[in-house]
């Protein structure tokens, strides 16, 4: 593990950066931290690694080297995660308080995909779907009770203690034809959420109809699930998606469009009662999109990442983080990171401010994972 601590790496790449405005007000439970900013080792023979979330006890969970992995202690050891038999690659995408984990691996031989679990200590993998072609919903994630949600050829399911609990159903509200296309999140509570799409032709208009909106199911299955409102929908080229909810039933994600070579991601945050269109908290000072990625248990902290695009590619990411409130700020570059023209992506964040994702460089392709600690005394508003 490198460590860049604040006043030997951060200071030094904030001081020509921050505006008048300053870092951000430190977020709750995070005054006794120290900014930094540490890249993961990778398992060996292999670079590049994502933080994905994070458990209890400083366990860290995500992929290095496109398998799945987890880094425990202070140094940051790295682990790799049996994959499920006859599966090449994969990642971790969350873990419960006592070490239950879960992602997805893909087969090389036919881009076929699985979403797995794994009990930390356990020797091997277990697969909770069928294989699935490229394309499948395997989407999963699991609260800190161990609760696990998945998509499994297009039906979403609970899961508790090896046992399917329940169904989600797709809302009443829905257009013909939808399931559910991936599935997001799952609080504390056991509120989920996720995504569906579905899609008809309107023979009496000549249109193909589309929508793909995000829904959250309440914990225990008493109440309907709520259809998220969306600006746009009923064409194809607008995809809203809800990526993460936090213990509060706030969800944030984004409106994906894309139309004729023409791409724009647009925040987007909704609280609860749900009944009003999603806000949106702007853009990163220099870029024109940005999605919202996770959030914090109970701190109100958004964290994604920021999307300049060049001939209808992503070109240039940096890593975002959104107090609840002002503007999205970014995350500095680490210092010492691979590459000359790194990349950063946030993916995850915590009560105690912490907040996990990768870097990269944007030529040569190498990379690391990634934690700020501190990440609110870090945080910084770019110059124009």
């Amino acid at each position: 593990m490198r460590s860049v601590t604040a006043a030997a790496g951060a200071a030094a790449v904030l001081a020509g950066l921050i505006t008048a405005a300053g870092p951000a007000a430190a977020a709750s439970g995070a005054a006794a931290c120290s900014p930094a900013i540490e890249l993961l080792p990778s398992l060996p023979g292999v670079s590049g690694g994502t933080v994905a979330g994070f458990g209890t006890g400083g366990l860290v969970v995500g992929e290095s080297g496109d398998r799945p992995a987890y880094w425990t202690g202070a140094e940051h050891t790295v682990h790799a995660v049996p994959l499920p038999a006859g599966f090449d690659r994969g990642s971790v995408k969350a873990v419960s308080a006592k070490g239950l984990m879960v992602g997805t691996a893909t087969r090389d031989s036919d881009r076929y995909r699985v979403a797995f679990t794994h009990q930390l200590g356990s020797a091997t993998s277990e697969p909770l779907t069928v294989p699935a072609e490229e394309g499948g919903a395997v989407d999963v994630d699991v609260n800190e009770s161990g609760r696990v949600v998945y998509a499994d050829g297009g039906i979403a399911k609970e899961w508790v203690n090896g046992q399917v609990v329940r169904e989600l159903p797709v809302p009443a509200d829905a257009i013909a034809g939808s399931e559910v296309v991936s599935l997001n999140g799952i609080n504390k509570r056991g509120d989920i959420v996720g995504t569906v799409s579905g899609s008809y032709f309107d023979a009496e208009n000549d249109i193909m109809v589309t929508k793909t909106f995000p829904v959250v199911w309440p914990a225990g299955g008493g109440y309907p699930p709520y259809s998220l409102q969306v600006w746009n929908g009923y064409h194809y080229s607008y995809s809203t998606i809800g990526r993460d909810i936090d213990d509060r039933g706030r969800v944030v994600g984004l409106e994906d469009y894309y139309y004729r070579n023409d791409p724009k991601l647009t925040p987007a945050v909704w609280k609860k009662p749900y009944d009003a269109l999603p806000a949106d908290p702007g853009r990163l000072n220099g870029y024109h999109d940005l999605e919202l990625s996770g959030s914090s248990p109970t701190t109100n902290v958004a964290v994604g990442t920021a999307t300049n695009f060049e001939e209808s590619r992503p070109s240039y990411f940096q890593a975002v983080y959104w107090p609840g409130k002002g503007a999205p700020l970014a995350l500095p570059f680490p210092t010492g990171a691979p590459g000359a023209v790194p990349r950063t992506r946030a993916f995850a964040a915590t009560d105690d401010d912490r907040v996990g994702g990768t870097v990269s460089d944007r030529e040569t392709g190498a990379g690391s994972a990634v934690i700020w600690t501190c990440a609110s005394k870090q945080a910084y508003a770019p110059k124009g």
